[in-house]
């Protein structure tokens, strides 16, 4: 199955197919380690529902989620 990354289950391990924005925010999200076909898993989610934590190589990256639906997963 394929969704966003996040509308991804937590503790659900995705796999990192596109990322569907360019720019500065692109070349950020590159840097960090979001890399098709990466493993990533949503481990916790904030009080005020607008930002997610994601274990993503051996790291735990917070976004904010307009900026992780713009990344497509399959799990």
């Amino acid at each position: 199955m394929e969704t966003t990354l996040n509308k991804l289950p937590i503790n659900k391990k995705g796999i990192i197919r596109t990322i569907n924005v360019s720019g500065n925010t692109r070349r950020r999200l590159l840097d960090l380690g979001f890399i098709k076909n990466t493993n990533i898993i949503p481990v916790l989610d904030s009080f005020s529902k607008g930002v997610r934590a994601f274990y993503i190589r051996g790291t735990l990256i917070a976004l904010r989620d307009e900026d992780s639906s713009l990344i497509e997963v399959k799990f």
